[in-house]
């Protein structure tokens, strides 16, 4: 017994029991708040964990968007390129087709033009051959044999007309 004697001792006896006595009504209030704390850590957790999924989704989502607006940025550059070169093709056939046409055109043309000059050419000779042989005729021919030349080509006249005629059917 010589532990009561003691000043110490009964300080000690005296804080556990005041700490009990005030531990008994203020617990509930103590460990409510504490419950409460923890329970609001835990919803904080909870919601904070909820977000950072949810950021995570988001992200995901927004990731496999990206891919797919790159995916189709190549197809639609791929395909522009594609057409471009299509283009680019049906442009030097149309033009290759156009360069054709025009030679054959300016061929036709050139054809054309030497047909006339020779048709020209063709009638100034012919002219000159008639006047030529006009010339000769007056020079040597006297009205005695012209007489009879004409009535030998009115005598002809008659066949000559048969035979064009022939020959035209």
């Amino acid at each position: 017994m010589h532990l009561f004697a003691e000043p110490e001792v009964w300080v000690l006896l005296a804080v556990v029991v005041f700490a009990i006595g005030v531990w008994k009504p203020s617990r509930r209030v103590i460990l409510g708040g504490l419950d409460a704390r923890a329970a609001r850590i835990r919803d904080e957790l909870e919601t904070a964990r909820r977000l950072r999924d949810e950021a995570q989704e988001a992200l995901a989502g927004y990731q496999n968007q990206q891919r797919d607006a790159a995916a189709e940025a190549e197809a639609i550059i791929a395909h522009a390129k594609a057409e471009a070169e299509r283009i680019a093709a049906q442009a030097a056939r149309n033009l290759e087709e156009t360069l054709e046409r025009r030679q054959r055109l300016a061929k036709e043309r050139i054809a054309q033009e030497e047909a006339k000059a020779l048709s020209e050419i063709r009638a100034v000779t012919v002219d000159v051959a008639i006047a030529a042989a006009r010339q000769v005729i007056v020079a040597e021919l006297d009205e005695g044999r012209g007489a009879a030349l004409i009535d030998t080509a009115i005598a002809d006249l008659p066949r000559q007309l048969g035979n064009s005629a022939g020959a035209r059917s």
